[in-house]
């Protein structure tokens, strides 16, 4: 049996809501096929099943529309400018064509002296006839792809936008040319044929150009990586395009270029720039024998590069994957959209009808009863619809990734907007989850730089953590003798010939050194969230801590301004905790945790978000409403959450909440508007004001309608880009 996968494939040709529902059925109708997802935004579609490549690409020919194997490597921004292009210069044909043809129509009955010369001059019988061979020009140049795609989905039943405009025009074109053959007096609607297609093809270029600029998120991401690289060899440098670098070339960096690829420096030593993946302004020293990024620029030297990890290994490649997956994603707000978009196509139709045979029942005229009725479907459109949701997405999720948020989960977007509460990990995430020394506290007549030289000298042969941190102050300590340790208490040596003894008041009490001169200082210290260590020279207390990040308090000053508690979840000691607490104002504390029970915790709270780095952590990420991970955690860690954060600046987790809370507002004015607007705008298409003396909407000015309405999702939908964290 053919395992379950997934199949990725870029869709071309779909205009509307309708497009995607309709390319989505044609594929879960395909054999092997559990479940298709269709985005309008991203023109993606994403199959789960097991079924062959050949088929799902003959399903998608078959309902009107072309496809291929998605690649990551694909540059969509040149191919959508390309068909933004396209529709620019048919709009612009079509609207040459259409501007005569609405003045020998329109133009006579608003310049009655505009009229008097056509009749004079033309003559209204030719007149007509030039507007039907102006209208026909439109139709079948321009305004083909109407057809071209609109009939076959009217005939497989399955209408989208193309049927409607298809539809509407081609009545209005088809009764002027059988009138005109009639008899060319009578009067024709060549003009609302002609027009509606025009403006329609305006406003598919307008909203062609505004979409384009919504994927300027996943543009910036792949400009991060440069198209050539210079790889040494025999003969010297050679530049080469990126897909030729393999594992193993090595490449040289001049100051000022991009590195090409993740690997190691072999020669030379240089400061890059992370930021874009660490958020950290300052540029990192790196020298022989120490990673680089791929996107990162080199600053001052010149560097050899061995190449790890290219092409789609890459973390650049990675994270324009995870941005591209979240962008696809397919939030629960969507469902109620997909299920009305699924019938609303039918529904105009009738109601169109309905509308045609109501106005002739009342005998207001055949030509009366057409022009309600093409007004029905042209404005009734779902372009701003299908767009409302996935453009919204794709821009905020852009801005967020630019913010250093990346989403693994679509979904998160919407559960983030509505957390109640966001709890915490300790040790790694709100603070450094590294002992550093915080101070040196001698007793009176001792001094400060003596006291850490021995002490350093006797942690040079340790392991322990508050080990390192102690040589991380003192690196170049003297040599020490008869070094023994005393497991979990404490250690001494011979320093420069005296005896030194660092550890717990236990062990130092063990060793005959009473500490009841030390106990005050270290009790102090203890309180402010530190770990003191007592050192025996005659009795003197050095102070070790895990000192927090330095953002910390500011990230959690930004969440509280958002309304959102906070709370620690950690397996540190009570003590420890509460004085980490204290000085961030949390006031719920739970501590002596272990990883289930941060899981129970999560359970009992719902609506909580989780941040945490260690793969301890790795339950509580999963099963929290939202998981986020720091960038500097465990691989482990960042695979269970559904957030991840590029650095460890803990301020973009509220500029993550708030950019998601901006995002879903957006979402509902865009849905608010793109229903309201047919909701408003059909009953006034069908005439139902005309009859109370209110105004009719012709099909032209249901045609521009129809255009700006998508414009001003888009547009509403680009105002993301502008939030500030």
């Amino acid at each position: 049996m053919q395992a379950m996968a997934m199949t990725s494939l870029t869709i071309d040709g779909m205009t509307c809501a309708a497009c995607a529902q309709r390319v989505a059925r044609a594929l879960q109708r395909v054999a092997g096929v559990d479940s298709a997802q269709v985005n309008l935004a991203t023109e993606r579609a994403e199959i789960q099943g097991s079924a062959p490549l050949s088929a799902l690409l003959e399903a998608v020919d078959d309902a009107g529309y072309a496809a291929h194997p998605f690649q990551p490597t694909e540059d969509r921004a040149a191919i959508r400018a390309a068909d933004a292009r396209a529709l620019g210069r048919a709009a612009a044909l079509a609207l040459v064509l259409a501007a005569p043809l609405l003045a020998l129509e329109m133009g006579g009955h608003m310049v009655p002296a505009l009229h008097r010369w056509i009749a004079a001059e033309i003559g209204h019988v030719t007149s007509h006839w030039v507007q039907g061979a102006l209208a026909t020009a439109i139709l079948f140049g321009p305004g083909w792809r109407f057809f071209r795609l609109g009939v076959p989905a009217l005939l497989s039943r399955a209408p989208d936008m193309n049927a409607l405009v298809a539809m509407g025009a081609g009545a209005a074109w088809l009764y002027s040319a059988v009138t005109l053959l009639r008899d060319a007096h009578d009067a024709v609607y060549f003009e609302s044929a002609g027009v509606i297609v025009a403006l329609v093809l305006l406003g598919r270029w307008l909203e062609a150009r505004a979409r384009g600029r919504a994927g300027d998120a996943i543009r910036g991401l792949m400009d991060l990586s440069p198209r050539t690289a210079r790889r040494l060899g025999d003969a010297g440098a050679e530049e080469v395009p990126l897909s030729a670098i393999r594992v193993g070339d090595r490449l040289l960096m001049r100051p000022g270029e991009r590195v090409p690829v993740d690997g190691r420096v072999v020669a030379g030593a240089s400061h890059l720039d992370e930021s874009m993946f660490t958020g950290e302004p300052l540029p990192v020293a790196r020298r022989e024998g120490e990673p680089v990024l791929g996107g990162s620029v080199n600053q001052h030297g010149t560097l050899t590069v061995l190449a790890e990890r290219v092409g789609q290994d890459t973390l650049l490649a990675g994270i324009i994957r995870m941005v591209e997956q979240a962008e696809d994603a397919r939030l629960p707000i969507q469902a109620l959209v997909d299920r009305i978009t699924l019938v609303f196509v039918p529904v105009v139709m009738a109601v169109a009808a309905l509308t045609f045979a109501a106005w002739l029942a009342v005998g207001a005229g055949f030509g009366v009863a057409l022009t309600h009725a093409v007004a029905v479907l042209i404005i009734a459109c779902p372009c701003a619809m299908g767009l409302a949701t996935p453009t919204s997405i794709m821009v905020g999720m852009g801005r967020a990734a630019r913010m250093g948020v990346l989403f693994r989960a679509g979904d998160a977007l919407q559960r983030l907007a509505g957390a109640k509460r966001v709890a915490f990990d300790k040790t790694g995430t709100l603070t450094e989850g590294r002992p550093a020394l915080a101070a040196v506290l001698p007793l009176p007549g001792f001094d400060a730089d003596a006291l850490l030289r021995a002490v350093a000298a006797v942690e040079a042969a340790s392991e322990h953590p508050i080990a390192h941190a102690i040589l991380a102050a003192h690196p170049a300590p003297p040599p020490a003798e008869g070094f023994r340790i005393a497991l979990g208490m404490g250690a001494a040596a011979q320093v420069e010939g005296r005896q030194v003894l660092v550890g717990s008041a236990a062990f130092l009490a063990a060793e005959g050194v009473a500490a009841t001169a030390l106990e005050p200082l270290a009790a102090a210290r203890a309180a402010q969230g530190e770990t003191p260590v007592l050192v025996a020279l005659d009795g003197m207390p050095a102070g070790v801590a895990d000192p927090l990040r330095a953002t910390t308090p500011e990230a959690i000053a930004a969440l509280r301004a958002l309304g959102l508690p906070t709370l620690m979840l950690t397996g540190d000691h009570a003590a420890t905790a509460q004085a980490v607490a204290a000085r961030l104002g949390i006031a719920d504390v739970r501590a002596h945790l272990l990883p289930a029970d941060k899981l129970a915790a999560l359970r009992d709270a719902p609506g909580t978000i989780f941040v945490g780095d260690g793969i301890n952590d790795a339950p509580a990420l999963a099963a929290a409403d939202v998981g986020i991970a720091i960038g500097s955690g465990s691989d482990i860690a960042m695979e269970s959450a559904a957030v991840v954060l590029m650095g460890n600046d803990l301020r973009t987790v509220a500029g993550a909440i708030h950019v998601a809370r901006a995002t879903l507002k957006n979402i509902r004015q865009n849905l608010a508007w793109a229903f309201g607007y047919n909701i408003a705008l059909v009953p006034i298409a069908a005439g139902v004001l005309v009859p109370f003396g209110g105004p009719a909407l012709s099909p032209m000015l249901a045609a521009a309608a129809m255009g700006l309405s998508s414009v001003f999702v888009v547009g509403n939908a680009l105002r993301l880009k502008g939030v500030r964290a």
